[in-house]
C-alpha cells in the first residue's frame, strides 16, 4: 500500500482506494464534515501510536472518512440511524471495489458503533480508533494523550472554525427528520437542545407500556 506523510509524520494511505474515498467524501459532504472526518483519522492514528495499538491505516482512513456521511440530506428521511446509513454507504463503496468481506465488516462496525461509548475499545483496532478519534475531536476525551504540537499540526491542515456549534447544528439537521432513531443514544441530547418540541424516548415507560400483561 502506498503512503504519504501527513501532520505529525502520520502515514496517510495513498492507494487508489483511499484516493477514491477521499474524492467521493470531499465531493458529497460539507467542509465541516470532511475536515472533521480527516481529523478523526489523524487523531485516531495518534491515539493508536500513544496507546501502542497497531491497525490497518487504509481501513481506518476509509472508516473515518465515511463515518458521518449519513448526516447528509439524501439520508435524512431513511428512518434509520445515521450511523447505519454511513456504514452502509461505506460498505457499498468497498464491495464495489472488491475489498475482502472481513475488511468491509470492520469498516462497517467501526462506523456503526462510533456513537456507542464503552464498546468499541474492546473490539478490533480500527473500530476502537475511529471512536477514539471521534471522541477526541468532538468531546476532547484523552486530550493530553496527544502532544500539543501534533494536535496543532492536524488542526492547521484541517481547521475547526466555530466547530462546537457547527457540528452540533449538523447533528441536529441530520436527525431532526428521524427523531425516533435517537432513542437510547447521544443524539437525543442534541435534539433536546435544539428542538423544544422533541420528547425523548423513555426506556422504562416503553417496558411498562409494552403489550405484555406482566
Amino acid at each position: 500500500m502506498d503512503e504519504q506523510r501527513g501532520p505529525a509524520g502520520i502515514p496517510v494511505p495513498d492507494s487508489r482506494l483511499a484516493a477514491e474515498a477521499t474524492e467521493l467524501v470531499r465531493d458529497t459532504t460539507s467542509d465541516l464534515i470532511y475536515d472533521h472526518s480527516r481529523r478523526v483519522f489523524f487523531f485516531g492514528c495518534l491515539l493508536g501510536r500513544a496507546r501502542q495499538v497497531s491497525h490497518d491505516p487504509e481501513l481506518l482512513y476509509v472508516a473515518a472518512l465515511f463515518h458521518d456521511v449519513g448526516l447528509g440530506e439524501p439520508y435524512r428521511t431513511s428512518g434509520r440511524r445515521f450511523e447505519v446509513d454511513s456504514a452502509d454507504e461505506a460498505r457499498r463503496f468497498l464491495q464495489a471495489r472488491g475489498v475482502p468481506d472481513d475488511s468491509v465488516r470492520r469498516v462497517w462496525t467501526a462506523i456503526a458503533l462510533h456513537t456507542a461509548p464503552g464498546i468499541p475499545q474492546y473490539m478490533e483496532p480500527e473500530v476502537a480508533l475511529v471512536t477514539a478519534g471521534v471522541e477526541y475531536d468532538v468531546l476532547g476525551f484523552g486530550f493530553d494523550e496527544i502532544a500539543a504540537a501534533d494536535r496543532e499540526a492536524v488542526v492547521a491542515l484541517h481547521p475547526r472554525p466555530a466547530f462546537k456549534q457547527s457540528i452540533l447544528r449538523a447533528f441536529a439537521d441530520g436527525v431532526e427528520d428521524r427523531p425516533e432513531t435517537t432513542f437510547g443514544n447521544v443524539k437525543a441530547d442534541v435534539l433536546a437542545h435544539y428542538d423544544p418540541h422533541f420528547r425523548r424516548g423513555d426506556f422504562v415507560r416503553t417496558i411498562l407500556e409494552s403489550p405484555w400483561p406482566e
